[in-house]
């Protein structure tokens, strides 16, 4: 059927739909033609920055999608009823599994492979940027290709409630959980450090946290026992986000405006500090980046209206955006994530999003000298 779309076997599909179609047969259990396998591998080099990223060449394009399309063809029905079931979608995106999600699993087994020990793969994103769902996503189909996950998020290191607390009352500027200053860095620490070990007959009690305990302040609940996790997924929104020059608040952009604001922002990147051996952890590192940060505000808002919608409580509007601007304060995204994107020491990959999720490209940072951002402290 998709070998008919046309005669011409190096057309590129032109839009989500067209690959959609290309690989409809897969999602049926049948084979695709050889003409539109050279469609599917034109495809893959059409975009040079992520054919770079996914280490894939004029050399082995062909040998990587005969691959690929063995994994689509296992995985598809299985990601189809998962993101139907656990994600309330109407199905699994077919442009995304094989342009993004199939990809960068593959690379995760290969890093894993070449190290010799669990994988400590590290992903950052700000509020909505869809961390925890590719961290969901990638566990099933990493499962079938024989990678067990353990999915680890910074919130599951928060301190107890009554910690929490204590600092609250010491300095209420802490008054949400969230910013440096608030996680349990050591208990961080020691989890990862028995995650990464070779030994995988060893379980590890991996910290779990309830946002919903003590009318949603939150607290520290049953640990679970993780054995034989050759990937770990370690998400969060500064996971491996660096202390920048304290001089670089003095002309910081907004909301950070008034000396109290450039107070607290100076004290989180001096707590920051703290997070530095744990970020030592990590292998590998993936921003997801949106391509404006403002709109983790209007995706925070969506969140909320849809849980109203639920019958569940919610924030409203203004409420929204005094939370999310709490955060910004903290850890502008200006100064913190945007120079990251030319961090090639400390970023593996970044995937930016538009404003419907959507990746619109897929790449490598590259060191440049010349980049004029925010200086980061090592």
């Amino acid at each position: 059927m998709a070998a008919a779309r046309s005669s011409d076997s190096s057309r590129l599909p032109e839009s989500a739909g067209d690959l959609t179609m290309l690989l409809s047969p897969l999602a049926a259990g049948q084979s695709v033609s050889v003409a539109v396998q050279n469609q599917l591998a034109a495809h893959l080099l059409s975009d040079s920055r992520r054919a770079y990223a996914f280490g894939i060449t004029d050399e082995n394009v062909s040998a990587r999608v005969a691959a690929r399309l063995q994994y689509y063809q296992t995985i598809y029905p299985t990601l189809e009823q998962f993101c139907q079931q656990e994600l309330g979608w109407s199905g699994c995106p077919a442009d995304l599994l094989w342009d993004l999600w199939l990809p960068l699993a593959e690379q995760l087994v290969n890093w894993r492979q070449r190290l010799g020990r669990p994988l400590i793969q590290g992903i950052l994103g700000g509020q909505g940027t869809g961390k925890t769902t590719l961290t969901r996503i990638l566990s099933p189909i990493l499962t079938q290709m024989g990678c067990p996950v353990c999915r680890l998020s910074i919130d599951d290191l928060y301190k107890p409630y009554a910690e929490r607390l204590q600092l609250q009352q010491q300095d209420p500027r802490f008054r949400w959980r969230g910013p440096p200053g608030t996680h349990d860095v050591n208990l961080g620490l020691a989890v990862l450090r028995q995650l990464r070990q070779p030994d995988l007959t060893q379980p590890v009690a991996v910290p779990r946290f309830d946002k919903s305990a003590y009318d949603g302040a939150g607290d520290r609940t049953q640990p679970e026992w993780v054995i034989g996790a050759e990937i770990v997924l370690f998400e969060g929104w500064f996971v491996g986000v660096r202390p920048i020059e304290p001089t670089a608040f003095d002309d910081a952009p907004p909301p950070i405006v008034n000396d109290a604001d450039r107070a607290f922002a100076r004290a989180v990147n001096e707590r920051l500090r703290d997070y530095l051996p744990l970020w030592d952890q990590l292998d590998r590192l993936i921003l997801l980046h949106p391509q404006d940060y403002r709109l983790s505000q209007q995706w925070r808002w969506q969140a909320e209206q849809q849980m109203m919608a639920s019958g569940r409580a919610g924030m409203d509007a203004a409420e929204v955006n005094a939370f999310v601007e709490y955060f910004w304060r903290a850890l502008h995204p200006d100064l913190f994530i945007t120079p990251l994107l030319q961090d090639a020491e400390h970023v593996d990959l970044v995937i930016e999003l538009d404003v419907n999720h959507q990746p619109q490209a897929i790449y490598c940072p590259e060191s440049s000298s010349s980049f004029g951002g925010v200086q980061t402290l090592h």
